[in-house]
Formats: C-alpha cells, structure tokens, sequence
C-alpha cells in the first residue's frame, strides 16, 4: 500500500481471495472483502472480511479506529462484527481493486456512525463516486447501520473507489464489499412504462438498489447467508397500505427451478417460496389491488424488477391478475402458466423501466384480471427497485433533473418579472406607432377565422397553419364520440373542414413532445408521396400542439391484425400492404441527398384508405441520414420495444437498415397475426422475432401462419416471404438488404402467389432471366430515384425493371 498525505491507494491483490470462503452456489471472479479500520480478519456467517490495516509503523493518516464503549453496533445485526471498526478519511481518499473480469459488478458501502475520541461519525459529510460515476453527495449518515448498494459495469481493470469530504468534515467507511456478477443478472435493457412504449439501453448505466423486497414472509426478512449472492430481501410489511386486503403465504416447497428456466441466483427460493396474495376468500366479487408504496427520489428513472411464482394454484391456467406501477398498466391479464411452460412452482420475473417526476412515491399494484379467474385474485412474491444513473452520472438527488429544473424556473420567475416591467414602460411607448400595425394583424386574424388554413412556409415547403377555432369545429370541440385513436404524443380525433374534407386531427398532451411535434411538421412539409400520409395542417396556438393529417377510413395495420371489430386480411391483402409501406420506406431513404430514418416502423404507424392503400406515418421520431462521407448517425436509442434494431440499440449508430430491420419485425407481425412481444405465452414463444426465425431456419415458417390465412397462402409465396424477412432481421446492418431489394422481393411473392409460372424456384423472373444475360437483379438508389415526385408515386418496380430489360436487349 501506498500512502501520501491524505491520498490512500489500497491495492487488493488476487491472494485476497485464498482467505475467503465462497458458497451459495455462486463463485465471482472478482470477490473482494474488506473490514476497514481492522486491524484482524473478520468472519461474517460463511464469508470473511479482510482487515485492511497497513503497517501500523507507516500508517500516519487516515487513521484506524475502534468502536467507543459508550456505543456500541445492533448485536442482532446479520454483520454487527463489521460495524465494530471504521477508518476515518480526513482527506480525499480512494481505494483501488483490480478487476479481473469485465462486466457487472456490485459495489457495497457499509455505514454505522458511532463516536471515537474527537470523531463523532454522524457528523461527517462527505461524497463517493466510483470511475465517472457519483453515488453519493454531502452524505451524512444520520442512522445506522447503513448498505448502500451500486452496480457498475465495468469495462476497466481497475475499480477506483474515492471518497471526498466535504469542507471541514470528514469521510469514513465501515466495510466495503465488490463482487462480480453472474452475465444475466443485470439485463442489458427494458421496456418503458409511460406515455410512449420503448425500449432503454442501462448497460453503460450505474444502477442504485433502492429496495430488495421479500413478499408473503410476515416480517421476516430473507438474510445474506440464504441468498446465492449475499442479498438482504427485507419484509413486505411496512410497505403494504392496505395490510387488511393481504395474505401472507408460504409454500417453498412448491418452488421448481426449471432447467434452462430462471437460475437460483436471480432470488432464492426462499423468496419465489413466498407471496402476498389477494385476500379475496370472503368476498367473490372483490374488486381491489394490493399496493406497495416505496420511497423514491424524484427526476430519476428506475428499473422495476418483479417475482413471480405460483405457489397457490392445484392446477394450471387458473390464477390470471393485472400489474401496475403508479395506476399505469404494465401487463394485463398475466398467467404465469403460459409464461412457465404450465409448470406449477417455476419462477419467472419481468423488468421495466419508470420515471418518477413530481412524486417522491412509486407505487407498484398487483390485482385481479376480468378473465380467466373463478375468483378474483393476485400475487407478487419479490421486488427489486435500482435507481439509474442521468445524464449527469449521478445517482444523488442533489443531481437530480428537478433540482435543475427548480433553479430554472427561479431564474425564469426572476427573469419575468424584470421583463414585464421593462415591458410596459416600451408598451406604453410603442403604442401609437404600433397601433396601426395591431389593427391591420386583427383585419388579418379575422380573415384567417374564415378561411380553412394561411399558408406559413416557405415555398419550398407544404403545410398549412389552422385557426384554433377551426379545428374546434371540425371536431366538434375534440368530441370523445370522435377518437379514433390514442398514442404516446396525444389523442386522434376524426375531423371535417368547412370544404367537407375529412380529416384527422392528432393533438398533443403536453409540450413534452414539442421536439418530435415539429420535426413531424418539417419532414411531413419535405416530403410528398402516394404512401406517406399526407399533412393538410397544423395548430400551435394557445400552446396547442395539433398536426392535421389525412383521413384513412380503414385505420392502422395494427388493428387489422390484432383488433377484434375489424375485418381480417386476405394473404394477397398483406402482401399489397407491405408493398405499399416499403415503397414509402424506400422512398424515404432514397429521395434526397440524405436518406430520411423513419426510426418508428410498427403496424401501428401504418395506416389503410378506403381502397386498404398502405401509408406510412407518424414521423415525431425521424432523423436525417448521415452524410456521404459518413456510415451513419450518432444518436440516443429512440423507437417502440420489439421493433429495434439490435445494432442500433447496442451501438446508438443509426442507419436506414435500421428501418429495415424494423420493416422484417413487421412482416412476421403480417404473417402471423400477432404482437410481436406476448408475455402470456410460453417463454420460447414470447419473442415473435426469436421464435419465427428459430422456425424459418428449421423451413417450418408454415407453423406460425396466422390461422385465418389457412389455406390461402401457396407454399413459394410463403417461401419468398420468409426468406425476405430473415434477410431483413439479421444482425448486422452491413448485411441486410435495403428497401428498394426489400421491395422488389416482396413483388415477387406476391406475383408467387398470382401466378406462379412467372418465377422460377428461387423467386426469380423468368423473362428478365431468359433476356438479361445474368444482369444481377437488384435496385439501387438512382434506378428508383429518376423522375419526379408524382412519377415515383405511382411507379410499380415490376414496371422498373421492365424498363431495364428493354433497354438492356437494345
């Protein structure tokens, strides 16, 4: 060890580990004890502390101390032994641990404050941060004993632990624990629960355990030394608001670790042996939630990790229940059976991904289904809450976004009331030179309140600007008997303008979605074309934020393959669709110097006319393609879960092959009628992705066929179709075709499925074959790109390729 002055480096070579007694079933690579301040090794249950006591000859500062005689550590404390020594850090300090192994590892700090000497410990302020993290600023430790717990993945060979005092105070720490972790533990990401449905990458994250919680145990908690990776699960029971809607049950026998299901070092079996339940056994027709309330630090977004196990039901398929965090749903309708593989007793657990902006509260409900249940009930047997770090590295609420926000707003208050007194002297000014002007802008209003829309860009541009009070009365004062449709930037409303034209009107909730609000209106105003959906308008008065859209009379894609009161889809039907939106996708990416990244490609955001014309929308998430010289755009993962390209999601390198990628998810969503994320399936059956291209590979795609297609589809037309969408989902975008080849394979099959002679048995057609002499047969940019806007919007790439041939037999 090196020391000088108040710098401590505490190097903790592998030898450390000879001393330490490993068991639980789990054996890290990296597993480093220390009892800081001790002078000896300290055993703890079946694991041991190493003292980290130098040389006490060159040992000048920090010092070592012992706990006083006056107060001493909890005797029932699980690792009281750890709280009898602490090393007092009158400087900034760090401790040093060399990694062995890459990847997630937990970093725990133990705190107990007692008084030594002149050393009060719960006076000392002070802040941690571990490499360019911040995990805990002007922190005092007010009651003990304290663990606070952090996961870093780390990609460094060294671990740096430093400790900051704050002026005129000083830093100490009771025991310091870093483990590495098992690979699947920490996952790499999860979808979000809020207004839009996404996806978050937490792997370059730190993450924050903010409660570790054992359901059913009747106020016993789940002790380090019954958990594979030394875990404290406390009791459910302080949590509970309303303790009398509970019942506590405990059936560990029951639990069944699965093999290739959930590993045991997840949660115990002493955890998924345990549940609160519904206590609905005298009453049938109990219509409640259970509702657990946690203590959380506002302007942070939090990853919810929920356990389940059912340890209640003599059969399968009987328990169904709903799962919410703050009265929003997070799965409706959960049966454990099917997620199971109807194995009774195996374990399952979920992540999710919350914000919590004004409330220091984050409730987490579980409570009956209307389906499925003879009696009306619901379970939750574990939760876990880790805070995750913002965009400033901080896991401290001093860091926090609404602390920013507060100093902000203080400033714009501030700034406010100095403008509106500046601004009444130059009003009362400026009136008279001003008032000729005002009177001509209220002529001009009024004239504007009698027409349908005043056109404001430039023209260049397409787009009109609509009076408020014009689409008031299109929509009959936004009518509830006149939704259409409900989104993440607001609700859609079905609309006529005073020239009967049908409209539909989205408008947004708040201005949360200003940025994807006007970067619709620029890309909409850009582009023109037959599969787009067109943009007639927009508001923004009265800090309303309105696009106005065509009308499409048959709705989204989604509803066609998922709703119950449409009519369904012929295969011919499909295939006329896809066709429709690649062409707008490709378009998109082709029309311009730069490509145009949809970056939202779902059944969702593809609407059908009245004729089932496919048009591609919703353009809130768009981005320009990266220039010539340039492979691609840098930029935060944005777009709806299940539909992300897995390179944009790990890299945050955007390209139009990410449209691609998304476009395949969509076929296979095409081809088997069904979401493409089903958490009440089986768990081999919950990705659509993973289980459709299992199947492709196998050459049993027929399997997943939608079953109201049965007997439409021919076999080559299937074949086509599969080949095409694997193509579109394999992992690197280098590798992927673009759409203009998307496009043209998607015509083939559907020519496969008209008239079979016209292709040979790879899909490909025979009089292009017979009069090309091997010409390859693919579409690039400038082939698709010639002519206008109005030609390209009609054009059919059988037509395209026509023409190639002609010319090429000249």
């Amino acid at each position: 060890m090196m020391i000088t002055g108040n710098v401590v480096e505490l190097l903790m070579w592998v030898s450390i580990l000879c001393l330490i007694c490993v068991s639980n079933g789990f054996d890290p690579v990296d597993h480093y004890l220390i009892d800081c301040g001790s002078p000896i090794n300290t055993p703890v249950g079946d694991r041991v502390f190493v003292a980290d006591n130098p040389d006490s000859n060159s040992l000048s500062t920090p010092q070592t101390i012992s706990a006083s005689t006056t107060q001493k550590p909890i005797s029932s404390s699980n690792d009281s032994a750890l709280y009898q020594t602490a090393r007092i850090l009158d400087g900034a300090s760090r401790y040093t641990f060399p990694i062995r192994k890459p990847g997630r590892h937990w970093i725990r700090l133990h705190f107990f404050p007692f008084v030594y000497q002149n050393y009060n410990l719960s006076m000392a302020k002070f802040s941690v941060s571990a490499q360019n993290f911040t995990f805990i600023k002007e922190f005092k430790v007010e009651n003990g004993p304290q663990v606070k717990e952090y996961s870093l993945n780390l990609t460094y060979s060294n671990l740096t632990l430093t400790f900051i005092p704050s002026s005129k105070s000083f830093a100490f720490i009771n025991a310091l624990e870093v483990l590495s972790l098992p690979d699947d533990l920490i996952p790499e990401g999860a979808r979000t629960i809020g207004p839009e449905d996404s996806y978050q990458i937490v792997s370059k994250k730190a993450l924050e355990t903010v409660a570790r919680v054992n359901m059913g145990n009747n106020n016993k908690p789940v002790s380090p030394q019954n958990d594979p990776l030394w875990r404290l699960w406390v009791s459910d029971d302080t949590f509970l608001i309303h303790n009398n809607l509970a019942k506590f049950v405990s059936n560990t026998k029951a639990v069944n670790f699965t093999r290739g299901g959930v590993a045991e070092y997840i949660a115990p079996s002493s955890v998924y042996g345990t549940a609160t339940m519904l206590n609905s056994e005298a009453d049938p027709s109990m219509n409640a939630n259970l509702t657990w309330r946690f203590v959380v630090d506002p302007g942070f977004e939090y990853l919810v990790r929920f356990h389940f196990c059912d340890i209640v039901s003599g059969s399968a398929n009987t328990l169904f229940f709903n799962v919410y965090i703050n009265s929003m749903l997070v799965l409706a309708n959960l049966d454990l059976s099917k997620l199971t593989s109807n194995i009774l007793g195996a374990p399952y657990f979920m992540d999710v991904i919350t914000r919590v902006n004004d409330s220091s509260k984050l409730n987490v409900s579980v409570g009956p289904s209307n389906v499925g249940n003879h009696w009306p009930n619901a379970i939750l047997n574990g939760l876990e809450i880790m805070k995750i770090s913002n965009a400033k590295s901080s896991l401290d609420a001093l860091d926090s976004d609404l602390k920013k926000n507060s100093k902000m707003k203080v400033g714009v208050i501030v700034g406010l009331t100095i403008g509106m007194f500046t601004a009444v002297i130059v009003a009362i000014v400026l009136f008279l030179l001003c008032r000729r002007r005002t009177c001509a802008h209220v002529s001009h209003s009024k004239a504007e309140d009698n027409f349908n829309g005043t056109a404001i860009f430039s023209s260049s541009k397409r787009g009109y600007r609509y009076p408020f009070v014009a689409i008031q009365e299109a929509t009959d004062n936004f009518s509830e008997s006149l939704l259409i449709g409900v989104g993440g930037f607001g609700k859609v409303y079905k609309g006529i303008l005073r020239d009967e034209t049908k409209v539909a009107v989205k408008r947004g909730v708040s201005h949360l979605g200003f940025a994807e609000f006007r970067t619709e209106i620029e890309m909409l105003s850009l582009v023109r074309h037959r599969h787009l959906v067109s943009l007639i308008g927009y508001c923004d008065e009265q800090n309303e934020m309105i696009i106005i859209y065509e009308y499409m009379e048959n709705g989204s894609l989604k509803n066609h393959l998922h709703g119950s009161n449409v009519p369904g889809l012929s295969w011919q039907q499909r295939l006329e669709i896809c066709i429709g939106s690649a062409r707008g996708l490709h378009y998109l990416h082709t029309s311009s110097a730069k490509a145009i990244i949809h970056r939202d490609v779902k059944p969702a955001n593809i609407l059908l006319d009245e004729n089932l014309m496919a048009k591609v929308a919703d353009f809130g998430l768009s981005r320009s393609g990266p220039e010539i010289d340039e492979s691609h755009v840098s930029t935060a993962v944005k777009g709806s879960f299940g539909y992300l390209d897995p390179e944009y999601l790990i890299r945050q390198q955007l390209t139009e092959k990410s449209d691609v990628y998304s476009f395949g998810v969509v076929m296979l969503e095409v081809l088997c009628g069904r979401p493409v994320i089903d958490p009440s399936l089986p768990r081999e059956k919950v990705n659509l992705v993973e289980w459709a291209m299992m199947l492709q590979k196998r050459g049993q795609l027929e399997e997943i066929v939608d079953p109201r297609l049965a007997g439409q589809i021919k076999p080559d037309s299937l074949r086509k179709f599969g080949e095409i969408a694997e193509k579109c989902l394999v992992e690197r975008g280098v590798d992927r075709p673009s759409m203009g080849d998307v496009l043209w394979n998607l015509e083939c099959a559907l020519r496969l499925q008209g008239n079979g002679n016209s292709f040979n048995h790879n899909g490909e057609m025979l009089s292009q074959i017979n009069h090309v002499n091997n010409l390859e047969i693919s579409v690039s940019s400038a082939q698709f790109s010639m002519g206008s806007v109005g030609d390209l919007a009609g054009i059919s790439m059988s037509k395209v390729f026509a023409q190639l041939v002609r010319e090429d037999k000249r």
